[in-house]
């Protein structure tokens, strides 16, 4: 009658889904400004100016198939031009609009570049910790995840671990860094290292691994701190972006996936692409935002207000006697637990109102995520909170 797997997805959500909806059903019987959500990276930092200007120019437009008429299943062309232009003025990368495909979000870039390269037998490598829907999307693509360990002092991938993980079966990797859930982000010094390691594997195997760089955060970095463009440092790269993060807009799905003018047989790689949408059903990302993204293409996010709440947050809850690791971007607090059992933590702060991820479907079992893009005054407010939580385990 069904299909079992997919039963399993609908009916056991994500932990930070499930504690999203929970949150809105407590809100309702304690009163909002008891509970303190901090699950979902939902940007409570307004949208630039530019995106609302836009919107309403193309609403005054009197064509309305410019407005809200498909588009080409790849994307508008001068859409796809605007971000090869955005990407070659930044980073020199040499990209062409017919290797830039539109799509629904971060989530359909990963799915759809899984689903273009993924043939039976293949394994991606995960660097942990990373976001929990990895391990979903190439498992729904046929292939299998293979989770690297990272260093815990410094949160990057443990190199010697990545170098044992890779064999003749790895297909793909998926870095992303910045990093969710922990903030930190790898070194131009560790993707080189990354992009060796995968080199020398390609030509020990005879294959062509392909890096898949997840980069929603990459505008959200602190203190002038770089985030490399991986194509320039790897051929075989394959970049999934999305305008959620930078310009506040998780709830339009709108994002693109850029192919390296280096990647190995790129116009066959990219037809893939266009194929995978087609099968997945992602052809023609929304028409209106799509021009919105074109429109914005080079506006950034009030990274002032992602920084306050970053300071407010680790400085506070380190002072408590909290064990943070120092996020140089994204907007996520990775903290570790106060007990052994992540989980058990989770639902010891859920008491106090606080809705913290616990770490063990990042591939970090003994952390929790706390989300900061949230208003500065509820982040003052939920201090006590963590205050209290921290001194039952001193009782």
């Amino acid at each position: 009658m069904y299909n079992k797997t997919m039963y399993e997805l609908g009916s056991h959500r994500s932990v930070i889904r499930d504690l999203f909806e929970f949150g809105k059903k407590r809100a309702a019987e304690v009163g909002a400004d008891k509970v303190y959500d901090f699950s979902l990276g939902n940007p409570n930092v307004p949208a630039p100016d530019g995106v609302k200007e836009a919107a309403e120019k193309l609403f005054a437009l009197p064509d309305n198939t410019v407005v809200h008429g498909y588009t080409s299943a790849q994307g508008d062309a001068d859409v796809r031009k605007a971000v090869a232009d955005s990407i070659n003025a930044r980073f020199s990368a040499g990209v062409t609009p017919d290797l830039i495909y539109m799509t629904c979000g971060a989530a359909a870039s990963l799915t759809v570049t899984l689903n273009a390269l993924c043939e039976k037998g293949d394994e991606f490598i995960l660097l942990a910790p990373f976001f929990p829907e990895y391990s979903v999307f190439v498992k729904a693509a046929g292939g299998t995840p293979v989770v690297v360990p990272f260093d815990e002092k410094t949160f990057a991938p443990d190199l010697t671990a990545l170098e044992k993980a890779v064999t003749p079966h790895t297909k793909g990797i998926i870095v992303n860094s910045p990093n969710n859930p922990s903030g930190a982000v790898y070194s131009r010094k560790t993707l080189e290292k990354i992009a060796d390691i995968l080199s020398a594997a390609g030509e020990k195997f005879g294959t062509h691994i392909v890096l898949i760089a997840d980069e929603p955060y990459r505008e959200l970095v602190y203190d002038d701190i770089e985030v490399p463009y991986l194509m320039n440092i790897y051929p075989d790269t394959v970049v999934c972006y999305s305008w959620s993060k930078s310009l506040s807009m998780p709830g339009e799905r709108i994002g693109y996936i850029a192919l390296s003018p280096a990647l190995n047989e790129k116009e066959a790689v990219y037809a893939a692409v266009c194929g995978a949408g087609r099968a997945l059903g992602y052809v023609c990302a929304p028409a209106l935002f799509q021009r919105i993204a074109a429109a914005c293409v080079n506006e950034l996010p009030d990274i002032e207000a992602y920084r306050r709440n970053r300071d407010l947050i680790y400085s506070s809850l380190t002072e408590m006697g909290y064990d943070c690791v120092h996020p140089d971007g994204a907007f996520y607090l990775f903290v570790r637990s106060l007990e052994p059992d992540a989980n058990a933590f989770s639902d010891r702060a859920k008491n106090y109102g606080l809705l913290i991820v616990p770490g063990d479907t990042f591939g970090a079992p003994g952390y929790v995520r706390i989300s900061y893009c949230v208003s500065y005054e509820m982040i003052k407010r939920s201090l006590p909170a963590f205050r209290a939580l921290i001194d039952s385990y001193k009782k």
